[in-house]
């Protein structure tokens, strides 16, 4: 059992720390202030490859596995994790949507341009009545002369406003419930298809969350993504594969918190020495490395058995419990560590602590993932 990053994989990782360094930290605060979606960043990540990180070649991918992937994930969510959130939710969702249950077709008209980063992609999921419970959706889809007749609205949509392509899931028969629900291919500018209102975030400001609607909007044949009345299962299936982001979001996020918090106990002095002197600033960083570790070895295990293609319903589901939590406590204590300067924003901790809170909720929330691991565990008793 290796618990090494390959030379490749260590090049990769410092790449990408390199380029978020130099491209993302600058402006961090900045973004954040103006809930600005930095859409300009689009093709210097497509550049490096991380707009396709887990796709082939063929498909304009950059050809790597979950391994590399959680590893630039985090990378960038410990400079901003609304970098991270939004280079997740365009590869582990709609990319991959369409990359595991589209046709060669949809693949070469909707999956390359979006590998390339020459389009954006968004995931419809969420309804404003459906969250948790998301098989209560209410948009439906009605079939039409070629095609069919989409009505409803999303909401919490990353990417809802600049999408080029988004994937949602629609009703096509209410009796069979969870098993009637499809998943269709929406392109920016159909007709009854459009973007609604933009949220007011507590943190991840700098990644575009809205609204989409669907009034009327006809879709055809051909923009039907999987089996009809399999978009929910799909979705589930794709959901497995995003929560191993969401862990190495969480991750990332703890981690810059906790090199905020180190560097500023070896720089603030209190009764005459450095306050990382003092044993109980020393046991909170422990706490706080240890807690990262485990998160991190969580979510390796997850894109581990991944990559080899396992089931990883339960293990990507602890490792995003599992980070998440720790990633909103560990925010909590580099605030403490900074004491009255942690509550401004003046120094990192608090906008980590706000952007940390999301990874609890995003992708399922804690309690959801509770209850998948205790049916996974249980079935496998």
């Amino acid at each position: 059992m290796d618990f090494e990053l390959t030379e490749e994989q260590k090049q990769i990782k410092m790449s990408v720390r390199e380029f978020a360094e130099a491209e993302i930290s600058p402006h961090v605060m900045e973004w954040d202030e103006q809930q600005h979606f930095p859409i300009e960043l689009k093709p210097k990540l497509a550049e490096l490859g991380l707009m396709g990180v887990i796709f082939p070649e063929n498909y304009g991918g950059a050809g790597m596995g979950y391994v590399e992937y959680a590893t630039i994930i985090e990378e960038l969510s410990r400079v901003d994790g609304s970098v991270g959130i939004s280079v997740a939710a365009h590869n582990s969702l709609c990319s991959n949507h369409i990359y595991s249950y589209g046709t060669e077709e949809q693949k070469q008209k909707f999956l390359v341009p979006l590998a390339q980063g020459e389009h954006l992609g968004a995931w419809g999921l969420t309804e404003p009545g459906a969250g948790s419970d998301a098989s209560g959706t209410k948009t439906t889809a009605v079939r039409s002369d070629g095609g069919w007749v989409v009505n409803g609205t999303k909401n919490f949509i990353t990417h809802a406003i600049h999408a080029d392509t988004c994937v949602a899931m629609a009703v096509t028969d209410r009796l069979k419930r969870s098993k009637g629900i499809s998943a269709f291919i929406f392109e920016k500018g159909r007709k009854g298809f459009s973007p609604s209102k933009k949220e007011n975030k507590l943190g991840l400001r700098a990644s575009e969350t809205a609204s989409v609607v669907f009034e009327d909007c006809f879709i055809p044949d051909d923009n039907l993504l999987g089996q009809e009345g399999e978009g929910f299962v799909n979705a589930m299936q794709v959901l497995d594969g995003g929560r191993i982001s969401i862990a190495a979001l969480a991750v990332g996020i703890a981690q810059g918190a906790y090199e905020s918090a180190l560097r500023y106990s070896n720089e603030r002095q209190q009764f005459g020495k450095k306050i990382s002197e003092f044993q109980a600033i020393q046991f909170k960083l422990a706490d706080m490395a240890t807690k990262i570790d485990a998160a991190r070895l969580l979510m390796y295990r997850a894109a581990y058995f991944k990559d080899n293609g396992k089931l990883v319903t339960k293990e990507s589901s602890m490792a995003k419990l599992f980070a998440s939590e720790i990633s909103v406590a560990v925010c909590e204590e580099a605030i403490q560590i900074h004491g009255g300067y942690g509550y401004t924003k003046d120094y990192p901790p608090e906008k980590y602590w706000r952007d940390s809170k999301l990874c609890t909720i995003g992708e399922g929330t804690s309690e959801i993932q509770r209850i998948i691991i205790a049916r996974e565990i249980l079935r496998q008793a």
